[in-house]
Parts: structure tokens; C-alpha cells; sequence
């Protein structure tokens, strides 16, 4: 890899892009844009790969597989790709950018031509159901049920400008149909059997998320307490720097990461009602998009 690689991003005007963009003055790279008013255009974007160590895809789904055909066009002249669509992240061929989910994955990563960047809501189920379920504590048949709330930057620009321009609701639920677009991603990389009920919601605050998961101790594997769940949730990010088991709390804000690339997982209990909690704090805009994708993006390049 050069000293300075080329990075491009595809899509940079949106709101991940953007983020991305700010972040990669941390990096010693060269960042190579198109003009404004070219950023469509297929020949002008597909010179800009061309260039580029690395192109970096914020695009909608369909855009994103357009994007990765240009790309199989260039042959010897391909770049690397990391995506941060929904398009690729189960898709064979592709390496899950999430770089705590095993001991191997980083190196995965790092090594990968092609990388799919982890979506905000599965970044936290995901942190907090694969270490249980490798650690035989909880089965992958077990019935799971994932709450999570995110600020409305996680919208995209309509949902954003409602928000800022008219107020938006105080607290909205979606995805009612429970065929929200991260649960096959949840499904595969949290290592379940069993297709996750998840229930999505929205609040009326910009960045920030909380993803929440209850569980009936007696019926995890050898009847394990919320200490255990909690031992397994350390060992297993044990040394990651951007990944914190912390103790349980009465309360919890959505908020308090904000601007943050870390990520919060704590386990609180019910040892008389043999119940416990699970939750993920992160930054939707943080870990759960752009800070992850700076993750990868260091891994990728050998920084």
C-alpha cells in the first residue's frame, strides 16, 4: 500500500459520506472527490474509481450493486470496496465489517477486497447475542426479541429535515411489519437460528441509540445468572478499544455517546425474577455507521 492511499468516496454528499469524509482528516490519506455537479455521472465516477486504493460506497441498496458492477469493469484497475448499504452485508463473497465479531474478523478485514459496513441497530444486537451464543449460554433456537430506539439522523434526509423543520414526533415505532432490512443481517452474523422479532423506533433527538434485548434466565443454557452473561460479554471484548462492558445502571440515555466512535454493552438483572436486560449504547452516526466505517477503512488500508 502507498503512504498516502487514494480514497473516493461514492455518494459523499449524503449523510454518511459526509461523516466519513470529516473523519478521514484523522487518516493519512489523499481523499479524491468528483465535481458536485458530476457526482452522477457514470463516466465521471468510474474514472474516480479507477484512481482510487479504496472507494468507499454511501448509496442507496440498487445504487450500491450498480456501483459494485462499474467496479468488476476495471479489471486490473479495481479498487478495494467498502459498502455502507444494505446490499452486501449476507451476501457470499463479503467480509462482515464489524471487527469485534471473533478474534479472526479483524485480519478478515483486513485482507478482504470487498467489506460491507455493519448496519447501526445490528452493530449493537449483534455485540450482544454472538458472544452468548458461542459461549453455549445462549441456544440459537432461543426466541429473541431486540427494542431499539435511534435518534432520527438514522432516517436518512427526509426523516432528518422533519425532525428540524416541523419538530417531528416525540417517539415513533416502525417497521411494524417486522421486515425491517437489518434482521437477516442480525439473523446470520449474531449466529441465531431462529429469526429475531426486532422493533425498531425513532426519537425526537438527533444521534444516539440504545438496543435493548430481555431474557428469561431459566431459559437460557444451564439456568446462567446476569453475573455470567456479563463474564462472557468481558472476556469476549476484553482489550477492544472501541467496544466497553460496563456494570448494570438504573437508567439509561439514548444521547450520552453522541459524537463517540465507542460502543456501550452492559447485562442488568432481576436475580429474584430471574430476568435479565441486555443493552448496546452507541452513537448511531458513531459506531453504527461512520466510525465503523473508519474502522474498516484503517484495517482495509494497513493503517
Amino acid at each position: 500500500m502507498t503512504q498516502n492511499p487514494t480514497i473516493f468516496i461514492d455518494g459523499e454528499a449524503g449523510t454518511t459520506g459526509l461523516e466519513i469524509r470529516e473523519r478521514l482528516a484523522t487518516l493519512p490519506v489523499t481523499l479524491h472527490s468528483i465535481d458536485h455537479a458530476h457526482r452522477k455521472d457514470p463516466a465521471a465516477r468510474k474514472e474516480a474509481m479507477a484512481v482510487a486504493d479504496l472507494v468507499v460506497l454511501c448509496l442507496p441498496d440498487a445504487a450500491s450493486r450498480e456501483a459494485v458492477e462499474m467496479a468488476e469493469t476495471l479489471g486490473a484497475n479495481a479498487p478495494r470496496l467498502l459498502d455502507a448499504s444494505t446490499a452486501f452485508r449476507t451476501a457470499p463473497g463479503w467480509v462482515y465489517g464489524f471487527p469485534e465479531l471473533s478474534a479472526a474478523q479483524a485480519e478478515a478485514i483486513s485482507g478482504a477486497p470487498r467489506v460491507s459496513n455493519p448496519g447501526c441497530y445490528p452493530t449493537g444486537a449483534i455485540a450482544l447475542l454472538r458472544p452468548l451464543v458461542d459461549a453455549g449460554l445462549l441456544s440459537a433456537q432461543y426466541p429473541v426479541c431486540i427494542n431499539a430506539i435511534s435518534g432520527y439522523t438514522g432516517g436518512g434526509r427526509s426523516m432528518i429535515e422533519a425532525h428540524e423543520q416541523e419538530g417531528g414526533p416525540a417517539f415513533e415505532l416502525y417497521g411494524l411489519g417486522l421486515e425491517h432490512k437489518h434482521v437477516p443481517e442480525i439473523h446470520l452474523h449474531a449466529g441465531l437460528k431462529r429469526r429475531p422479532v426486532f422493533v425498531p423506533s425513532v426519537g425526537h433527538f438527533a444521534r444516539g441509540m440504545i438496543v435493548s434485548i430481555p431474557l428469561h434466565l431459566d431459559d437460557l443454557n444451564g439456568g446462567v445468572s446476569a453475573e455470567d452473561l456479563h463474564t462472557a460479554l468481558a472476556t469476549r471484548y476484553a482489550g477492544q478499544d472501541k467496544v466497553r462492558v460496563l456494570n448494570a445502571e438504573s437508567t439509561l440515555s439514548a444521547e450520552a455517546l453522541s459524537g463517540s466512535d465507542g460502543m456501550e454493552l452492559r447485562v442488568h438483572g432481576s436475580p429474584r425474577n430471574r430476568q435479565a436486560l441486555l443493552t448496546a449504547r452507541l452513537d448511531n452516526l458513531g459506531k453504527g455507521a461512520s466510525g465503523a466505517a473508519l474502522q474498516n477503512i484503517a484495517l482495509m488500508l494497513g493503517l
